[in-house]
C-alpha cells in the first residue's frame, strides 16, 4: 500500500468513516456515511493531489436556470464545487487537496463541506431533478 493511501486511510479511520470499498492498485477508497449525505464518496490518491468526488444527481432534462443556480451554489461552498462529468450527464461534488501536506483537519473539512452543501441544497437539487 502506498504511503499516501495509508495516510488517507489512517485519517478516515480516526474520523470514524468506514471504507466501503478499496482499490489499492489504483489508490482509491470509497466511503459512506448516509447520515451526513455521503454515499459512494470516491477518494483517489492521484499524486500530487487527493481527489474527492461524489455523484450528486443526473443533469435534469429541463435545464432552464439549472446551470446558473449550480454556479451560484458553488459560490457558497467552503471547499469543493459542483461540477459536471465529461459527458455532461451527471452533477458531481469534487474537491482536490495537496497530498504532500495533507492533514486530518483538511480532509475532514472537505468531507464536511460536502455534507453541509447537501444539507443546504438537497431540496433544491431534488426539485431540479423532477423538472
Amino acid at each position: 500500500m502506498s504511503e499516501n493511501l495509508q495516510k488517507v486511510k489512517g485519517y478516515l479511520d480516526e474520523l470514524e468513516f468506514s471504507v466501503s470499498s478499496e482499490d489499492e492498485a489504483e489508490e482509491i477508497v470509497v466511503i459512506d456515511d448516509e447520515e451526513k449525505g455521503i454515499k459512494n464518496l470516491i477518494i483517489d490518491c492521484e499524486d500530487p493531489v487527493l481527489v474527492l468526488e461524489q455523484v450528486i444527481m443526473d443533469v435534469p432534462q429541463n435545464t432552464d436556470g439549472f446551470f446558473k443556480r449550480l454556479l451560484q451554489m458553488n459560490r457558497t461552498l467552503v471547499h469543493g464545487a459542483f461540477v459536471l462529468d465529461e459527458e455532461a450527464t451527471k452533477v458531481i461534488f469534487r474537491d482536490t487537496l495537496q497530498l504532500e501536506n495533507l492533514d486530518k483537519n483538511e480532509l475532514e473539512g472537505s468531507i464536511t463541506a460536502l455534507s453541509i452543501a447537501l444539507a443546504e441544497y438537497a431540496g433544491e437539487l431534488i426539485e431540479f431533478s423532477k423538472g
